[in-house]
Formats: C-alpha cells, sequence, structure tokens
C-alpha cells in the first residue's frame, strides 16, 4: 500500500506534459519570416543604436567634438539650419515658383549656421561655463541660468534676426531694425520659456563639451516650429492679397510676390 500510495502521489504532483499554446508560443523566439521591409527597419535600428557602443557613432562624433569642437560644432549647426528651412518649408508647403521647396534660402541658411551661429555660440557658451567652472551648488546653477537669459540669449536673438532681416533681402540699417524691434521681444519671450529648461537639463545630465550640439537640437526644434508658423502667416496674408487685389489675373496665389524668398 505504502508504494502504492507513493507512486500514485509522484504522478499527481508531476503536471501532464501539454502543447504550447498560443501564450507560450508568444514568449519564445520569433521565426518567423522576415520580408524586405522588416529587414531594412532591423537595420536601420542597428546602425542607429550602435551609437551607444564604444565604437558607435555617438561616441565618434563626442570624439570629434573634443578633438575639433569648432569645426564640429560649425558642421553640425550648418547642417540643423538647412535642415531647418527644408522642413519648415514642407510644413507650411512654401515652394517656389517652380513648385519646389529647395529655395535660395537653404544654402544662406546653411552658410548662417555653420558661419555665425556656431561659432557665436561656441565663444558665449565657452565663456559661460569659465565663469561657473567648478561651481555645483544650488545658487550658481540659479545664477548660470539668469546670466544665460539675461546675457547670452540676447545677443543670441538679436543676432538671429539680424542675420534673418538679411537673408530676407534687407540692405538698409532701418530695415534691419526695424526687423529686430519687431520680433526681439516675442523670441525672448520663447527663449525665457524653453532656455531655463533646457540649460538646467544640461546642468544635471550632460558633460560640458555637449552643451552646444544639445542647445543646437533644441533651438532646431523651436526654430522649425516658428519658421514654419511664420510662414504659414505669409502664405495667408499674401493669399489674401491676392484674392483682394487680383481676382482677375491668373496664377497661384503662393507665386504672388515672393520677394526675398
Amino acid at each position: 500500500m505504502s508504494v502504492k500510495f507513493e507512486s500514485e502521489t509522484v504522478r499527481t504532483n508531476v503536471p501532464e506534459p501539454r502543447t504550447r499554446g498560443p501564450e507560450m508560443r508568444s514568449r519564445g523566439p520569433d521565426t518567423r519570416p522576415r520580408g524586405p521591409i522588416h529587414e531594412l527597419a532591423h537595420d536601420a535600428g542597428a546602425a542607429l543604436t550602435k551609437g551607444g557602443g564604444a565604437n558607435g557613432y555617438l561616441a565618434a562624433y563626442l570624439k570629434q567634438l573634443q578633438e575639433n569642437p569648432l569645426r564640429t560644432k560649425m558642421l553640425t549647426s550648418g547642417t540643423l539650419a538647412a535642415l531647418q528651412e527644408v522642413l519648415a518649408s514642407w510644413i507650411a508647403n512654401d515652394r517656389n515658383r517652380e513648385g519646389h521647396y529647395f529655395t535660395s534660402r537653404i544654402p544662406k541658411m546653411a552658410i548662417y549656421g555653420a558661419l555665425v551661429s556656431a561659432p557665436l555660440g561656441h565663444v558665449l557658451i565657452s565663456i559661460l561655463q569659465r565663469l561657473f567652472a567648478g561651481r555645483t551648488s544650488v545658487r550658481a546653477k540659479i545664477l548660470q541660468i539668469i546670466v544665460s537669459n539675461l546675457v547670452v540669449s540676447p545677443i543670441q536673438n538679436t543676432v538671429y534676426l539680424t542675420s534673418m532681416a538679411i537673408i530676407a533681402g534687407a540692405r538698409q540699417f532701418h530695415q534691419v531694425r526695424a526687423t529686430v524691434r519687431a520680433g526681439f521681444m516675442p523670441v525672448m519671450r520663447v527663449s525665457w520659456i524653453t532656455s531655463p529648461l533646457a540649460l538646467a537639463f544640461a546642468q544635471q545630465f550632460l558633460p560640458e563639451h555637449t552643451w552646444v550640439p544639445f542647445f543646437n537640437f533644441v533651438a532646431f526644434v523651436i526654430g522649425t516650429y516658428i519658421n514654419a508658423s511664420t510662414k504659414k502667416k505669409r502664405i495667408a496674408a499674401l493669399r489674401r492679397k491676392y484674392n483682394n487685389e487680383a481676382r482677375g489675373t491668373s496664377g497661384r496665389p503662393e507665386d504672388y510676390d515672393r520677394r526675398g524668398y
């Protein structure tokens, strides 16, 4: 009896084998065949995530940023400035007379980003970092944010508005001054909202040699939004003017008086 009881007990406690259900199959390796789209997405993801490794793209970029800081920042800023113009034109559906998004503003924006914005940001951020080098207290960080918003941002925004006026076709001093006066406070309000958040994030999480590219990326996102919004407003104004003054003429409203673009 004891032997029979033991054997029954053992058989009772051992689970019966069963076929793998949908839930168990979902936990195993995915052996389904991949199509060309899946393979392309996999290769793209692998190329992007390679940046986290010691020999990845991100590590190579940071190495160049340390060895050749100004040149790397110039290439980064010039590329982002040109891409910003293309992306804003596409969002606003702002095309030239031939129906293309590639306008004369794109190489001009690239030149501005590489030869004006990047060197200026390099110098200003370097001075700011030297002023607060080794000071990690909360008071020092707050003071750094204040100096950035009251000194660095006004200089950068003034140079930006001046450059945009020249790119848009302003050739006289009063035209440039009018552009700076009209756009200074709206741009500063945006800077006063975004700059403290970006700088606080950089202070907490980023090494100092990556600050300028990070700020370039933040400026790229904000600048694309502002640029696209400005283009939409301009196109809407041109369309209203076209409808009011040239109802009997032929052509697209977008083609009416596009001087400076």
